[in-house]
């Protein structure tokens, strides 16, 4: 039992190393493509496998964890405390999510749209709380009255494609971890 456990760990550690390596990978999208607004990236996905593997709360742990040492090491931008929790340690902890759907190889493609979906809430909760004093008087050539709508399609920029990308990912990944055993 114990041993498990610190296959487990060890295991959730080289992953979360792993998603900060690939952190440092990364198309900027957003603003003029300055990176102000997010990038697409692959850090999810070593996340997104880990909470598959071990379940939800692993999952979430690790998220927890990559998602402040993004912060700190790899160059995290934050207005102020709570945007950095929000921005990284809780939305990446919410990837974690993906450990709701169980049985890797069916189902890692759900998992993954489910650890996206869950990491955009935040940044949506984010964007809609925190940044709303920030919001432009036009955006993507539409006038911004709502910090609501405003927060959708900003965070929706960089969210969508890494979607995207996380699904087809861990759906050309499902018959190799398949082998892989638990």
């Amino acid at each position: 039992m114990k041993k498990q456990k610190l296959k487990i760990l060890a295991e959730g550690a080289v992953l979360t190393a792993l998603a900060l390596v690939l952190s440092y990978i990364k198309i900027p999208i957003g603003l003029g493509f300055g990176g102000f607004g997010g990038s697409v990236d692959l850090v999810m996905i070593p996340l997104i496998v880990y909470a598959v593997r071990r379940g939800c709360l692993p999952g979430l742990a690790a998220g927890l964890v990559f998602g402040t040492l993004k912060f700190f090491l790899a160059g995290g931008v934050a207005v102020n405390w709570q945007s950095m929790l929000l921005d990284y340690s809780l939305a990446y902890m919410f990837v974690g999510f993906a450990g709701l759907i169980p049985e890797m190889r069916l189902r890692l493609p759900l998992a993954a749209l489910v650890g996206c979906v869950a990491r955009f809430i935040i940044h949506y909760i984010s964007g809609v709380t925190i940044y709303a004093q920030y919001m432009p008087e036009e955006f993507m050539n539409l006038t911004m009255v709502s910090p609501a709508v405003y927060s959708l399609l900003y965070n929706g920029t960089y969210m969508l494609p890494n979607t995207i990308l996380a699904v087809a990912i861990c759906a050309l990944l499902k018959k190799p971890l398949e082998k892989i055993k638990l």
